[in-house]
């Protein structure tokens, strides 16, 4: 049974957290966030897509740590492509630190190996909902990963494994599809190939009725890419491994920290910038 918490801002339910899922085999056994919404009730994720099952909502999901999947799907292998693998981590629920309506800090245990039985990452996971004004909230996400497995180990994406331009892994947002693709936008740039694989301080969706804009709150995160994708289905995330594997030496610590503004409506540049101002506190 799943185990989930609601969050909660403005005195609205604006996600679902589920964080012990039970999900078919080849699934990935993640916590994530689905449904999310605007103010306005406006569905901004999606769950287990057909183009993509293991598409789950937001959350933390990276295809290669050490050789193990915790994003879910076939693994790319170099000179194979996409392979059926029996190589699923899984990301496991500790406990609470802290738990309130609009927000919660969680321990998490990146496990992989048959059974589990191995312990590659231990994770600190702090998530909150905070109130912009009357049309949009924000969605903070803070996650530190140590390298727990005894050894040095490191971070790839099946760019780093030879499929160009699939640097994904790391922060991931699965929006919702509609009969017309999103526009993906950045202070300086529009569209998906002008966006993909570049680095911004903000990288903006827009959607029929909807905005999210993502921001790197650190120096450290804006420097990883963003992964975009509006025309096969619409995803944006932020790539710890986009050309060169991530190398975390044993009991080393990653640290990112990514902003969402969840907005009702249409943003343009100047909007959507403002409120990556005034959420991120830059």
């Amino acid at each position: 049974m799943n185990s989930t918490l609601t969050l909660r801002c403005s005195g609205r339910s604006v996600g679902r957290y589920t964080f012990a899922p039970a999900l078919g085999a080849g699934l990935p056994a993640r916590p994530y966030l689905h449904p999310v919404s605007t103010l306005g009730g406006v569905p901004v994720t999606e769950e287990m897509p057909a183009d993509h099952l293991h598409h789950l909502g937001a959350g933390i999901a990276v295809p290669d740590v050490a050789g193990a999947n915790f994003w879910g799907g076939r693994t790319y292998v170099r000179d194979r492509g996409p392979v059926e693998l029996d190589n699923h981590g899984v990301q496991a629920h500790r406990g609470w630190k802290l738990r309130d309506p609009d927000g919660f800090v969680e321990e998490l245990s990146w496990r992989a190996g048959p059974d589990g039985a191995a312990e590659l990452l231990r994770e600190h996971r702090t998530v909150a909902a905070v109130a912009l004004d009357t049309t949009a909230w924000a969605l903070d996400f803070t996650f530190s990963l140590t390298n727990t497995s005894g050894g040095d180990l490191s971070i790839g994406s099946p760019a780093t494994n030879g499929r160009a331009g699939a640097g994904y892994g790391g922060f991931f947002w699965r929006a919702p599809r509609q009969a017309t693709a999103p526009l993906a936008f950045t202070a300086a740039e529009r569209g998906e190939a002008a966006v993909h694989g570049r680095t911004a301080d903000w990288l903006g969706l827009t959607g029929d009725g909807w905005t999210l804009v993502f921001a790197g709150a650190t120096a450290r995160t804006r420097c990883d890419p963003w992964f975009v994708r509006t025309g096969a289905y619409p995803g944006v995330g932020s790539a710890l491994a986009w050309e060169r594997r991530l190398p975390l030496a044993a009991g080393e610590t990653v640290v990112r920290r990514l902003v969402t503004v969840v907005a009702d409506g249409a943003l343009g540049r100047g909007a959507a910038a403002a409120y990556v101002r005034r959420a991120v506190g830059a």
